[in-house]
């Protein structure tokens, strides 16, 4: 276990910060939304400055409720759910209860080097999570984490160079994420063979599909030599097994497994985890998979409508649930992955011929019958078949290798804040003020601005005393109160951090 570096002190952040947290005016009360006050929510927060609130409240709302003006510059902090997540305050703010904020004590504390700090401390931050369903940490668990406080100066200097390095991080990061989305924008292009082999409009072309109750908007010209089919003409389609609950403890039905829409996925198939399910053995051998099934989602979200990939016989005797489809070809009309890739590639189909409900989308049995296939001549199709395979094996490379990239980028950042964190980023200068004469000097400066304890009064004292003069008397305790809490002064810090951070920044 490491220690500190020269002129460094362990702290705790209730020593170096004032902190504080906001509230939710009452919903149903209209007047209290919709003014001129920022209000932020977690969803606003997002790791950099926060510039702007999707909601606003009223005076009124401020004045009803726990929220509270926070000034420019604070850090923000998520307490509930995405605990951890940060922004720092680019305009005086309020929040809502969830979003915890410091205001640092600018003689001891920059407040970008307690973002960073914070921002390093995420995952420790996640596991001291309380709670069920939502994990929430508090203000208590906050105040009381270590920080390793270096001299003023250095917290700048050490800023500086940090955001630097992860300045050039990011632009290195963003031409990784611009590469991804266009190997992701070019594979899709290779597997809509359709599209791809296109003729244009000079050039005679296969006809259209036969009419159908679907919308068959914008389909390519395929080559004269080809044909436009409709999938229920060409495949044997099918839906599969609603799970009945009740007949799930039945010993006498046959437990096979079935496949869901988590197992179907564009262009693969999920089998970590299958699950199994009990059906009369009449049914599992009408829905048993057989080598070279196209699957194809039925519902859930729209944007699963039709993706899938051909089964290969992976799991014996696996069948399907309602929410897959089953297009079994008929005979050597089409290859099976072509007819996949084609489903894949036909999003905006599904998209305008599916329903959407309040949570989930779906595509009805006769709908998909009717998806417009394009079949290439016979002899063509294990040509296209092994030109796409070729073309999407040098984009997966190609993939593979930005994701490579990208992983390396955050094993930096890691490594940056790591050096950063324990002083081994910048040098160390002797002139710097040291942490612990700081803090100790400021703590000096606290005690002697507390005001003098007064001896209680007397049983006769008190009852002696006017109304007024206890009015006034309370008024300026409260005054000098106020007073103490906002002065930016911090106590003498604490030398004895948890463990567990002391490990993460020292023990590699």
């Amino acid at each position: 276990m490491g220690g500190l570096p020269e002129g460094w002190a362990w702290s705790r952040l209730g020593d170096v910060a004032q902190w504080g947290s906001g509230g939710t005016p009452k919903a149903k009360a209209a007047d209290y939304y919709g003014g001129t006050i920022p209000w932020a929510v977690i969803g606003d927060m997002d790791d950099e400055v926060l510039r702007e609130t999707a909601q606003t409240i009223t005076d009124a709302g401020l004045a009803a409720s726990s929220a509270k003006w926070i000034p420019e510059g604070a850090i923000l902090i998520a307490m509930y759910g995405s605990i951890g997540k940060l922004a720092i305050a680019g305009i005086p703010v309020t929040t809502n209860q969830a979003i915890a904020h410091a205001v640092p004590f600018c003689e001891v504390l920059d407040a970008k080097y307690l973002f960073w700090y914070l921002r390093s401390q995420r995952s420790r931050l996640i596991s001291s999570g309380k709670g069920g369903t939502q994990q929430n940490i508090s203000q208590s668990v906050l105040k009381q984490w270590p920080i390793p406080l270096p001299p003023l100066a250095e917290q700048h200097r050490i800023v500086e160079t940090l955001e630097e390095h992860l300045s050039r991080l990011d632009m290195a990061e963003q031409v990784l994420r611009v590469n991804r989305a266009r190997i992701r924008t070019l594979a899709a292009r290779v597997a809509n063979f359709a599209a791809a082999r296109a003729v244009p409009a000079n050039q005679p072309t296969a006809p259209l599909p036969r009419e159908a109750d679907t919308i068959d908007r914008n389909l390519p010209r395929i080559p004269a030599d080809w044909s436009w089919e409709r999938l229920g003409d060409i495949a044997e389609v099918v839906g599969g097994v609603t799970k009945d609950k009740k007949k799930q403890l039945d010993p006498d039905l046959t437990e096979v497994p079935y496949l869901r829409v988590a197992n179907v996925q564009r262009g693969w198939l999920d089998l970590s985890h299958v699950t199994a399910i009990r059906v009369p053995d009449k049914k599992a051998k009408e829905l048993r998979l057989k080598t070279g099934d196209v699957l194809m989602n039925e519902g859930g979200d729209r944007d699963k409508l039709g993706r899938g990939w051909v089964w290969r016989g992976e799991v014996k005797d696996a069948i399907h649930q309602n929410h897959v489809f089953r297009a079994r070809v008929h005979g050597d009309i089409l290859l099976p992955e072509l007819l996949a890739y084609h489903a894949n590639s036909s999003a905006r189909w599904f998209e305008v011929n599916g329903k959407q409900t309040t949570n989930l989308a779906s595509i009805s049995l006769k709908k998909i019958r009717n998806l417009p296939i394009p079949v290439p001549p016979a002899g063509e199709q294990l040509e296209i078949l092994q030109q796409i395979s070729e073309q999407l094996d040098g984009l997966a490379r190609a993939g593979t290798a930005v994701e490579v990239g990208l992983k390396r980028a955050a094993t930096l950042r890691s490594a940056l804040l790591r050096k950063a964190l324990t002083g081994n980023l910048v040098p160390q200068d002797p002139a710097d003020e040291p942490a612990t004469t700081l803090l100790a000097r400021i703590a000096s400066e606290r005690d002697a601005a507390k005001p003098a304890r007064r001896a209680k009064p007397s049983r006769e004292g008190a009852r002696a005393s006017s109304p007024r003069k206890t009015a006034v008397s309370r008024g300026r305790v409260a005054a000098r109160a106020v007073t103490n809490v906002m002065a930016p002064l911090a106590p003498a810090p604490t030398h004895f951090p948890a463990t567990s951070v002391q490990q993460e920044l020292f023990d590699q």
